[in-house]
């Protein structure tokens, strides 16, 4: 595989990107730290001590927070200065969601404000729009909600029934939005609706027109903190002025402003799980039971390891990421080619979405069983951090949708010309069984994406669309190869004396990933063939991945060793 800088979404996988020209947290500026500094004395400071009564439904307490963070830059952090933002890249976008850690029900309120109100009107707002709307939610005197979801259409978002009829003067919207994040305060919203039934169109509602309400708060298995409410429109006039884009392309609207939200929710849950794991371990250095810390024994220690590697594994993949984005934004050159950029890199942020809320869901897990039964009671924030982390795989598209458009986007782009993955699995069928050496470990993975999809693409054709349960098995090898190489090319060049536990870290993801994926992978292949068919893709999987395995006992235990010394996220 050559070594060039991957410059087109879903390329990594045919490609090899030279490690120094990888972001990764080592390397942020002076000023990306400064901003992270800014986050964390805001949340700790600000937001953690109001916990109890945002989960009062405060909710003048949550606008004056979101207006708080509009005085720090936070909630325009990478909006162009001349609407009001810091005007930073996207790299910085992902330090202060990943440094919002400690209270999920604030965290909604501000993805909902500073993602899906800000992004549509930036991207895709006229003029007006941005003049009227723009500079008041980066500032938070206004309070910004999105409303796509309805009780009859959650993944299917373009099945949405809430109708526009023109009228002489604009639109008139007649339906019900349902789990609108920030819902029962926000003063505008981004409607979906269809134009006569069939145009599938975003608008720009506010609270103050005739016929807007909202229902009452939802009750919820988490995000007590958090405004969640219906959003009903009965004859609410729209004026034209208020077309958020154009008639018709509404999914052009929603579906960029969810590759945004699924990127930033992946920000927000590495630094939940970061957080966690400090609070993991100060807990376990601090309990005692048979005369000791139970941070002593090897059951916790292996614990606190593994939450340690997945968490670098995923903030080596947001870091990547981050840079991938903003090396494309800045060669495009021009705010109107962002969603271009970030469609382009859809499959990334889908990865991003998964692997973010999984992990964090893995990390609390073990949060709640160290505290033992002190993490099933509200006493401690473990239980709060657990309930409040579900949603995750449900927010931004379920993990199950993301993870199904993972391998269709693969297909259609490779179909289309745009990635020549389908010429690269069948060159592999043809060496597979000749060559002795399938290259490092990454590159084994990477043939085994190409292998299974191409086996999938060949036994169904165009009806892989139907075959979920195989496409949801290749979803979790891409996501397992993306986070191992962007932990393994972290490992290669950071700088400074932590170096032999960042590769610790990688070399236990890989360990593990090639487990993982070897599992993922026979599930395919048992689905597409039998007998000899069968068996001659089962050695050819044999020889892809001979990964030779490393005593991650001893490397986990390093991990730990350092985390509880520290009380901390040790890559911080």
């Amino acid at each position: 595989m050559s070594a060039i800088a991957a410059s087109k979404g879903a390329s990594w996988l045919l490609e090899s990107q030279d490690p120094s020209s990888v972001l990764i947290p080592e390397r942020l500026s002076d000023e990306h730290r400064l901003i992270a500094q800014t986050t964390r004395e805001f949340t700790s400071k600000e937001v953690v001590p109001a916990i109890g009564q945002l989960e009062q439904k405060d909710w003048t307490l949550a606008r004056r927070l979101l207006s708080r963070a509009g005085e720090l830059g936070l909630l325009g952090v990478d909006v162009p200065e001349e609407f009001g933002g810091v005007g930073l890249d996207k790299a910085a976008a992902l330090v202060v969601s990943s440094n919002l850690a400690g209270c999920a029900s604030f965290n909604a309120a501000f993805g909902a404000q500073s993602n899906l109100a800000v992004t549509p009107i930036l991207y895709f707002g006229t003029a007006d729009q941005k003049q009227r709307y723009l500079g008041k939610l980066v500032s938070g005197e206004l309070v910004g909600a999105y409303a796509l979801s309805e009780s009859g259409a959650g993944s299917d978002a373009l099945g949405a029934a809430a109708r526009a009829t023109p009228t002489a003067q604009g639109f008139s919207l007649n339906g019900e939005k349902m789990w609108i994040t920030n819902g029962g305060f926000a003063d505008l919203f981004i409607v979906f609706a269809k134009v006569n039934g069939e145009q599938f169109t975003a608008f720009i509602v506010e609270r103050g027109f005739s016929g807007v309400s909202t229902g009452q708060e939802e009750h919820k298995m988490g995000l007590h903190g958090s405004s969640t409410t219906p959003l009903i429109l009965q004859d609410v006039h729209v004026p034209a002025a208020n077309v958020l884009g154009e008639i018709g392309r509404g999914h052009k609207v929603a579906f960029n402003v969810l590759n945004f939200g699924r990127f930033k929710l992946g920000a927000m849950c590495l630094g939940g799980a970061v957080s966690a794991i400090g609070e993991s371990a100060r807990y376990a250095a601090s309990r005692r039971q048979f005369g000791k810390a139970i941070a002593d024994f090897g059951a916790i220690k292996h614990k606190l390891g593994e939450m340690t590697v997945r968490a670098y594994a995923f903030e080596s993949l947001m870091y990547r990421t981050a840079g991938l984005l903003d090396s494309a934004i800045h060669a495009a050159a021009g705010l109107a080619a962002v969603p271009a950029v970030m469609e382009e890199f859809a499959i990334e942020a889908s990865i991003a979405k998964v692997a973010g809320s999984e992990t964090l869901g893995y990390v609390l897990d073990e949060n709640v069983q160290i505290h033992g039964g002190n993490g099933f009671v509200s006493d401690y924030p473990a239980e709060r951090h657990y309930r409040d982390a579900r949603v995750n795989r449900i927010f931004e598209g379920t993990n199950e949708i993301n993870r199904l458009l993972i391998p269709s986007m693969l297909i259609r782009r490779s179909l289309k010309g745009a990635l020549p993955l389908l010429t690269a699995a069948k060159r592999l069928q043809d060496e597979v069984m000749t060559v002795a050496d399938p290259g490092s470990p990454i590159d084994a993975f990477k043939k085994v994406v190409l292998m299974t999809l191409g086996l999938a693409l060949q036994r169904y054709g165009e009806e892989i669309a139907d075959q979920q349960e195989i496409l949801l098995s290749i979803a979790d090898i891409v996501i397992e190869t993306a986070c191992a190489e962007s932990a393994m090319m972290r490992s290669t060049v950071v700088p400074g004396n932590l170096s032999p536990l960042h590769a610790d870290a990688a070399s236990v993801f890989v360990n593990d990933a090639a487990l993982r994926i070897d599992a993922s992978a026979r599930h395919v292949l048992a689905a597409l063939a039998e007998g000899d068919a069968l068996r001659t893709h089962l050695a050819a999987l044999r020889r892809l991945l001979k990964v030779a395995p490393v005593d991650t006992v001893v490397r986990r235990r390093r991990l730990a060793d350092e985390t509880i010394r520290r009380g901390s996220y040790i890559f911080q």
